[in-house]
């Protein structure tokens, strides 16, 4: 098939089901995109005891890919089903390659930085920096799509901003030494904000599937030769290896960046960056169950302000319009 050629579209759904149900399923859907990509740092850890960072990365890409391309045939080329029932295909236009390679671009970006930050800078500043993308997302809203926002919205961001702050802040490092690292943090959360408003347009044409897979092949495409010139280990050496690299690429990727996307069908960007401020809050948690890592009163009280902005942004005048004006579309 050509690569000008566009995935099937997705059919108009055959039964009308009441908009506040895709209301309540994307905001579900967010929270279990949350609670799967905070698995990533346990993954990563111990995919690292063996490969880099870049070799994590890229079979994070490949693998998520096949399993994609797999979900993609089966929901496509169901036996037994009439060609007017099969879905059609349409042709790409320049316009939709580029945001399909851009999200990838983007996407592979910010796990790119992220890693690299973390080899030049303390894990702490590396992670405060990072979870600076709901500011880009609202700047970004704000400047490209004309958005405006409400004084409730913006107090929301700004409280569980410092909240996601708060959580590492105890061993944030300020030096010289450390300024390349945070550079590539703070590029990191730019990049995961740019990826997050182009899922969000593509989603009004292309289902999840489709941009996740292009996203994944983008990011596989540039991974590799990343890793051949950088590091000396291509692929894991024991079962444990595998077994992390796997349950990173199907867990996080599949899974929680699965339904992310699915989210920002409903939810704008801005608002799906403020819930990813849970993403340190998930993981913490999940480090103290499984590496009995210790929750200090310090981190209780920042939890407490990350759920107490989302609550003010989700209760805002933003929100209430952003919501209605997807369930009247």
């Amino acid at each position: 098939m050509s690569l000008t050629r566009a995935l099937p579209s997705l059919q108009p759904d055959r039964l009308r089901i009441p908009q506040i149900s895709s209301t309540v399923s994307a905001l579900v859907a967010i929270f279990l995109a949350i609670a799967s990509l905070s698995f990533a740092a346990i993954f990563i850890r111990l995919s690292e005891r063996e490969l880099g960072p870049f070799s994590t990365i890229l079979h994070r890409f490949w693998i998520a890919f096949l399993v994609l391309g797999v979900i993609y045939a089966l929901e496509h080329w169901k036996t037994g089903e009439s060609p007017e029932a099969k879905p059609k295909v349409e042709a790409l236009n320049r316009r939709d390659l580029v945001l399909l390679i851009g999200a990838g671009v983007m996407f592979w970006g910010c796990l790119a930085f992220w890693a690299w930050s973390l080899t030049l800078t303390g894990v702490a500043n590396s992670t405060i920096l990072h979870n600076l993308t709901p500011l880009f997302t609202t700047l970004g809203a704000w400047v490209i799509f004309h958005e405006s926002f409400d004084r409730r919205f913006l107090m929301g961001l700004l409280v569980a901003t410092i909240g996601a702050i708060a959580l590492g802040l105890d061993d944030f490092q300020v030096g010289a030494e450390h300024l390349n690292g945070d550079i590539a943090a703070l590029l990191s959360a730019v990049f995961s904000a740019a990826n997050l408003m182009l899922i969000e347009t593509l989603r009004h044409k292309f289902p999840a599937t489709v941009i996740l897979m292009w996203c994944c092949g983008v990011g596989t495409i540039l991974s590799l030769p990343v890793v051949l010139l950088a590091e000396d280990q291509l692929f894991p050496v024991t079962l444990s290896g595998w077994m992390a690299v796997i349950g990173l690429a199907i867990v996080c990727q599949v899974v929680g960046q699965g339904l992310q996307a699915y989210s920002l069908k409903r939810l704008s960007s801005g608002l799906v960056g403020i819930f990813l401020l849970l993403d340190p809050v998930f993981a913490a948690i999940i480090a103290w169950i499984v590496f009995v890592e210790g929750l200090t009163l310090v981190n209780t009280l920042a939890f407490a302000t990350v759920l107490g902005g989302i609550y003010l942004a989700k209760s805002s005048q933003y929100s209430d319009r952003i919501l209605s004006e997807e369930a009247s579309a």
